[in-house]
Order: C-alpha cells, then structure tokens, then sequence
C-alpha cells in the first residue's frame, strides 16, 4: 500500500468509504489515534482512520516536543508511569524513529546547597529507570562548571547544578509519519473528514457518518469495531453516543515561546521548577522552545491561545535565571496547546492523571483516553489489544515495538556518510544533514524531486531553514491539503520566524499550488485565509485574559 498521501491518494481512499465492512475505524489523527490505526493494521487488520482536521492538528502538535519520563511525576511517586515512559523513549531513540527523536541535554540549577542530595537523588533513579544507555548519564556541576556550559546564567541563581539528557521529537511531523506507516501497512488515512455521528445495529456501534470537508459530501463507514481517540474532543464523543463513559477530559493549557538561539548564550537546555510543574528552556535548530504553563482552559478546543499574561508568566520565571533577559520583542512565535487531563465520573476514579485508561462504553466503541506523548504506543496497542478481545482471539499481539516508522531504516548509514550524500545531491553538507533529521531515509524522495526541478533546491524566500522541495513533498507525499498544514505542521515556519511565515506564505503558495490544483482563485484564498490566522494569533497574544484571547482568535476560525 502506497505511503505517498497526495491528491490521488485521498481521492481513492474517499472513494472506497463504505465499500465493505472494515475492521477498525479510528477516529482521531493525533499521535495515539495514528499509533493506534499503525498498530491495528500492522497485525492484518483492515483499517480506516478519519481526521476532522489535520493529522496533529491538535494536542499533537502543541507539546514541549519532549520523548521524556517526566522528572516532575517521580515527586508524585508514580513511578509505573516514569519507567513506562523512559521505556517508550529508548525505542524511539534507538529503533522506532532514531531520525525524529534525538538526546538533547539539560541543566537543573540548584538553589539551595541541600537540593543537591534529594534532587540528586531524584535524577539517579531516574537515569537507572531509564534502562538501557539510550542516552548519557547525568553528571554533578558546580556553579563554576555550570556557569562555563551555560554563560547566560546569574552567578547567584544557583549553588550549583545537574546535567542529565532526555529526548526531543517534532511532533507534529513524528505523528504524519506515523500515519504515513499506517497507510504503507494497508491501513486508509484520511485528514478533513468529519465524524457527524455513529452508526448503530441495536445497542452496538457499528461505524460512523462522516463528511468530506473538502467536497460536502457524506459517506457511511461500516466498522466492526469503533476506536476513539480523541484526546480533549473526548467529552464530545459522550455526547455523540449518549451514554455514559467512567472518566472524563478536563483540558489544561500549556503555552511555549519561541525566541533565536543568540538570544541565550547557552551550551544546553535548561529545566528548573516554578510553583506549578517544570519550565524548559529547550534546544530547537535555530531557536530556543521556553515553557510551560498549566493552566485550566474551558474555550474553543481548536484554537486555544497564549495571552499577554502566559508570555509574561514565561518570561518572569525564565527571566529569574538570566543576566540579561529577555523581552517580549525577543519573542518569534508563540503556540499553545491543550494536555487531555484524565478525570474520573466516579469517587474511585476521581483523581486527575496522565496516566491513560480504555473503555468500551458501549459495545463495539473503544476509547483511549488520558496518557501523554511519550506513550502513545503503549496507549494505542491497549485499545487495540481491547478491540481485539471483541474481533476474536485470531487476532495477532502487538507488533509496534519492533516496527520502525519510515524514515528509520537506512537513517543512520545516510548519517555516516552524509559527506558523500551531500555532493551526490550537490547540496551543502549542512542541508543534508537538516534533511535527514526530517526525512531521515526518505531524503532520496527529496532528492529526487530537485532532480527533476533543480529550482527546488534554493531556499524558501522568508523561511531560508526551508527548501522549496520540503514544501513541495508535503503536498505530494504527506497529505499537506492547505497552506496552513504546510506552515504550521509539515515546517514550523509559523512559529519560527518573526513575521509568522507572512512573506513564505506566498512563494509557498506558488509552489504547492500545481500539485494541490489549485487556481488563482483558491491560491488566493489559502494565502488570505492563513494571513487572517496569523493576525487572528498576534491579536490574541495581546490580550489580558483567556476569555478576551479566545475571542480574538475566533475572529478567523480556520
């Protein structure tokens, strides 16, 4: 089965909606409703998975962009949830997506002598749960060293502090791949199309009502079994099917900030505490990622926004630490996104977690719900396993953790030789190695679409990071349908540089419109469309609370 979703693709795959029965029908295109349809398909199964938006349009392309155990749940003693979570990270660093997923280090200032023992003490557990070498161990500094790896850094912010690793992914671009492996197992993915309602024999879900978004048009799926993975849209999938289910999603907003690496002069990420969890300051190509917060959020799902008040939050704490700080001048781009906090309806389930949770709430329908990114495979082979039980014991186990994502095999001998792979190509070493971190063994795909349009090759006016065959390749082979998916999840343009991708937004247009066949009258509106997000955005970012942030937004709802 073709893993290249272009235009073609999505028109056959439109078409066969409602041919037979299938399997499993996923509703969801985040990281665990993709995990899940590439984890259902991978054992034999017949797979459709559906997406009102786009593939990580939500949750799944707002994190921290970490593959982490989370330092902060060992405080809450859940340790079952760290040692699950370092598990998933030394498969993705080492075989799932060693392309995607990379160590990245981290500095912990201690602020009181004492800290040193028990948050010391705390990292060690952490490394020794953490198996397996997958990335180096954490070493003790003293305020001197630190000072020499981290010059950004007040003297008298700490007493000293700790180096330890962890792993960072592009997570928007880790789900698609995802979904890119589902669809080469057999699986049909589709983006845009909307679930509107459940079909029924009786008390049992038997598939869905769905709309194309891109035509209007309704097609029936007919599924023997039903998964929902819908992350903070959970609570709505009960209203769908009417009954009731055993926990509920309260929404928590976490907002990041984008600012140019010189900005901070820095040899490694920072992690310190603030009265509510954990800020980073992370390492990202050209910049740096600062946040989170945690915030209660009860507004639009689709489009949830940092305020002034979040940035300012941001830049206070982080400000704490360093000799000159930063300014909100400083600030590129801006993102938030909303965690899927498990709660339960019942005094034995009440607790909130990120732990995750399956149920069949009625016969036939399967939800995941809760969890974190680090481990949605875990939490897409545990729905599917619960599907399973109800398709028949036929059904073979799990085969994910063994299965790399494409772009993984054949990764790192590109990455040993990319001297020779850069003038093979006739491209710049630099480019090559850019290419391989997003493309991993896939970068031949890129090659040979400069091949054939060397003008491809030169970099995207407004977004010189970009080549103008990555924006092309997302409409031809990773389901890009508009500018918006382009800009903001196949690239990270829209968060990257200081005009939001305002000037790329046009050449970028010009370029994917042949592929995409668009007219001018489309190419147009796609650019209108994504400049109105854009200052939708900066307008909301301006505002002094959520209420006034959300409106803002709304006022372009695309």
């Amino acid at each position: 089965m073709s893993a290249q979703l272009d235009p073609a693709y999505r028109a056959r795959a439109i078409d066969s909606l409602g041919d037979t029965e299938i399997d499993v029908l996923v509703i969801g295109g985040g990281v665990t409703g993709a995990g899940a349809a590439l984890d259902a398909a991978s054992r034999g199964l017949s797979v459709t998975l559906v997406e009102a938006r786009d593939f990580a349009a939500g949750t799944s392309s707002r994190s921290s962009k970490l593959i982490h155990g989370g330092l902060r749940y060992l405080e809450q003693y859940d340790f079952a949830l760290v040692r699950e979570a370092l598990k998933e990270r030394g498969l993705l660093l080492n075989k799932l997506a060693p392309h995607l997923v990379h160590p990245v280090s981290f500095l912990f200032p201690l602020q009181k002598h004492y800290e040193r023992f028990y948050i010391g003490a705390g990292i060690a557990l952490y490394d020794t749960m953490g198996g397996a070498r997958s990335v180096p161990m954490h070493k003790h500094l003293s305020r001197s060293r630190a000072l020499e790896l981290a010059p950004a850094l007040k003297e008298d912010a700490m007493t000293g502090a700790i180096r330890y690793y962890d792993a960072q992914v592009d997570d928007a671009r880790h789900t698609m791949m995802i979904a890119r492996t589902a669809a080469q197992h057999g699986a049909t993915v589709l983006t845009r199309t909307k679930v509107t309602g459940l079909l029924r024999d009786g008390e049992r879900i038997a598939g869905a009502k769905v709309v194309d978004l891109e035509t209007g048009l309704e097609h029936s799926i007919r599924a023997r079994t039903v998964i929902s993975a819908t992350g903070v849209w959970t609570d709505d999938m009960i209203k769908m099917t009417g009954v009731e289910f055993p926990f509920h999603v309260r929404m928590s907003k976490g907002v990041h900030i984008m600012v140019p690496r010189e900005k901070l002069d820095l040899g490694t990420g920072i992690a310190m505490k603030t009265e509510k969890s954990v800020l980073f300051v992370i390492p990202w190509a050209e910049h740096w990622i600062i946040g989170t917060t945690d915030t209660d959020w009860s507004l639009d799902k689709n489009h949830p926004t940092a305020t002034a008040g979040d940035v300012q939050y941001i830049l206070d704490h982080v400000n704490s630490l360093l000799r000159e700080p930063l300014t909100r001048a400083d600030i590129v781009g801006t993102y938030a996104g909303l965690r899927p906090l498990m709660t339960g309806a019942s005094k034995e389930t009440s607790k909130l977690s990120r732990e995750h949770a399956v149920a069949e709430p009625a016969p036939g329908l399967f939800v995941i719900a809760g969890g974190k990114y680090t481990t949605y495979r875990v939490m897409a082979a545990d729905v599917v396993d619960a599907a399973a039980e109800r398709l028949g014991s036929d059904v073979a186990p799990s085969v994910t953790a063994n299965l790399p994502i494409l772009g993984a095999v054949g990764y790192q001998e590109l990455l040993d030789r990319v001297p020779e792979v850069a003038a093979a190509a006739g491209l710049p070493e630099q480019t090559v190695t850019h290419l391989l971190g997003r493309y991993g063994s896939l970068t031949d795909e890129i090659f040979d679409l400069i091949a054939a349009v060397p003008a491809l090759a030169e970099p995207i006016p407004g977004a010189e990071d970009y080549l103008g065959a990555e924006a092309v390749y997302a409409a031809t082979h990773e389901g890009a349908l508009h500018l918006d998916d382009l800009l903001t999840r196949r690239t990270r343009i829209s968060i990257e540089v200081p005009d939001r991708g305002l000037k790329a937004a046009r050449e970028i247009a010009r370029l994917i419109a042949p592929y995409l066949e668009w007219d001018d009258e489309r190419t147009n509106a796609e650019i209108n469309r994504y400049f109105d997000r854009v200052h939708a955005e900066l307008a909301a970012n301006e505002a002094k609370d959520d209420e006034a942030a959300n409106a803002a937004r709304m006022i372009a709802v695309g």
